[in-house]
């Protein structure tokens, strides 16, 4: 009974880490953009974007999880070295963000409680480094991702009963948008990135794999929590959403620095900027924790040293990110690169699930991998591919026009 308990724990966990590992600064930022210029359009963005990244997400979980390897083993027994070049991408990719993630976090600390935005830098990476310096560092990863998310959703439907927007034409949108459907390619692609892109399809399965709930006895178990997780990301996309959408009707323009902390000032007063400082600093805070943890699981196979100080290397991580963003103070141009690059990791990490999902050396004689969950993942890949590199070209040479 307590190894049932314990499990379950591990899968919700697992589908917390997951979720609010997408939930991040730059996640809160991103809605809050795209709701102002899309309005209830932006509903149509949000269920489409849900539906490619369940279907990216349960057929990485299910690969990773029935086999119990990681994503860069996985990656290697497709192609040997394949998994170095992966891992680089994603540590690459995952230490940026948590640059922007650390940014983030001093901006709910200025915006909720006034700190200036230096001691904001230290504050947020130091809470996070707290989780790691504890014995079981682990099961408080698992915690604290469920009381923040918790607090984040609690507090964003706070500010949606405030501000009471249309919820009638958000429905109707999400299904026949006003806006036109190709004009909302773009927003597409930046949330599909952005919910399941780079580390973050990896965090909840890596964690599974720590738990051991692995195999095809746990097939059930593994396609829930990466559900779950799932779900939980889209409760917040769609709560934030509707609390910025009830300003942005009103004919407000948000302000472009901190649009999601204006739209929540504009539609519920002091009070709403206090909340939206706390909905960012829970982002922030278990985004750095999510980054840093599933960064480190893809170095750790690599040499038994770092499997062994994992939880020293994951404290490194953070200080590093920590360290970089009060150097930089704002380092825009390598969010905009990560951001573009991290459109291109998706494609090529659920390309090789799909490739492995077909192979008995890898899956075992037993497993059958569902020829729908196949199609629809060669779907994404192609989808996700074509409108990945668009992205990137585009970011880049914005760079350096």
């Amino acid at each position: 009974m307590k190894e049932k308990k314990k499990g379950g724990g591990a899968l919700l966990g697992a589908a917390f880490l997951m979720a609010t590992s997408a939930i991040g600064p730059g996640f809160l930022t991103q809605t809050a953009t795209f709701t102002s210029q899309h309005q209830a359009s932006f509903g149509f963005v949000i269920l489409v974007s849900i539906i490619l990244a369940a279907i990216a997400q349960i057929n990485i979980w299910r690969v990773l999880c029935v086999t119990g390897l990681r994503g860069q083993d996985v990656a290697n027994r497709v192609l040997p070295g394949l998994g170095y070049f992966v891992s680089f991408m994603i540590v690459l990719g995952g230490l940026v963000f948590n640059i922007g993630n650390v940014g983030g976090g001093a901006l709910g600390f200025n915006t909720l409680l006034g700190i200036p935005t230096k001691v904001g830098y230290v504050l947020a990476g130091g809470l996070a480094i707290v989780v790691f310096l504890l014995k079981n560092a682990k099961a408080a990863m698992d915690t604290l991702t469920k009381i923040l998310g918790a607090i984040m959703i609690v507090v964003i439907f706070v500010v949606i009963l405030v501000v009471k927007p249309p919820i009638g034409s958000a429905l109707k949108n999400t299904f026949a948008p006003a806006a036109g459907v190709t004009n909302l390619f773009a927003p597409i692609i930046t949330l599909l990135g952005g919910t399941v892109g780079g580390y973050i399809t990896f965090s909840g399965a890596h964690r599974l794999i720590d738990a051991g709930i692995t195999g095809e006895k746990n097939l059930k178990e593994i396609t829930k929590s990466s559900v779950m997780g799932i779900g939980i990301a889209t409760i917040v996309r769609i709560f934030l959403f509707l609390a910025i959408l009830g300003v942005v009707v009103k004919g407000v323009t948000l302000d472009s620095a901190n649009p999601a902390a204006d739209a929540f000032l504009q539609g519920a007063g002091q009070i709403g900027y206090r909340f939206a400082g706390l909905v960012l600093l829970c982002a922030a805070i278990t985004s750095i924790i999510g980054a840093a943890y599933t960064s480190v699981s893809f170095l750790k196979t690599f040499h038994p040293a770092i499997a062994k100080n994992e939880n020293y290397v994951i404290i490194g991580f953070i200080a590093v990110s920590t360290l970089i963003m009060l150097i930089l103070g704002n380092p825009a141009t390598l969010l905009v690169v990560a951001g573009a690059f991290n459109g291109l990791i998706l494609p090529i990490t659920l390309g090789i699930c799909l490739i492995a999902s077909k192979s008995k050396k890898i899956m075992g004689q037993t497993y059958r991998h569902p020829m729908w969950m196949l199609v629809l993942g060669v779907v994404v890949v192609i989808l996700s591919a074509y409108m990945g590199i668009n992205t990137f070209l585009t970011n880049v040479t914005s760079l350096f026009a």
